[in-house]
């Protein structure tokens, strides 16, 4: 049996373990090192605490999730690849009521973006927020 999201050690181990599958994924690795660079300690520890403030309630992270993904050149393909590695990330490592949010709140996140991308692609004249 294994446990479930309890900590900022877990969300830790979630985000590390999860971007480590993307950053060798053929579908996903070029636009997340296109647009990190060098900078994916930084983007790392955003990651963290956002997860902290969503599956702990504990209030770390303070943003827009939304804006730095508004204008990657990405469409359903590479929002169904990104779900999928996040929930089996989630499978592999966890089992319990913060893992099935995780998972839970990934789906929401990518049909809730790929929604945003869309209407700003189709609608230029809009504004970003």
């Amino acid at each position: 049996m294994k446990n479930d999201i309890q900590n900022l050690v877990d969300i830790q181990l979630l985000v590390d373990t999860f971007y480590n599958k993307i950053r060798e994924d053929h579908t996903l690795k070029d636009i997340f090192n296109n647009k990190i660079q060098d900078r994916w300690p930084e983007h790392l520890t955003k990651m963290y605490s956002f997860w902290q403030t969503v599956l702990l309630e504990e209030h770390t992270y303070y943003g827009s999730p939304f804006v730095p993904h508004a204008k990657l050149p990405i469409d359903l393909e590479h929002f169904d690849q990104w779900l999928l590695l996040f929930t089996k990330t989630v499978d592999d490592l966890f089992e319990g009521e913060k893992a099935e949010k995780a998972k839970w709140q990934g789906n929401r996140m990518a049909q809730m973006f790929h929604s945003k991308i869309t209407y700003y692609n189709n609608n230029t004249s809009v504004k970003i927020i």
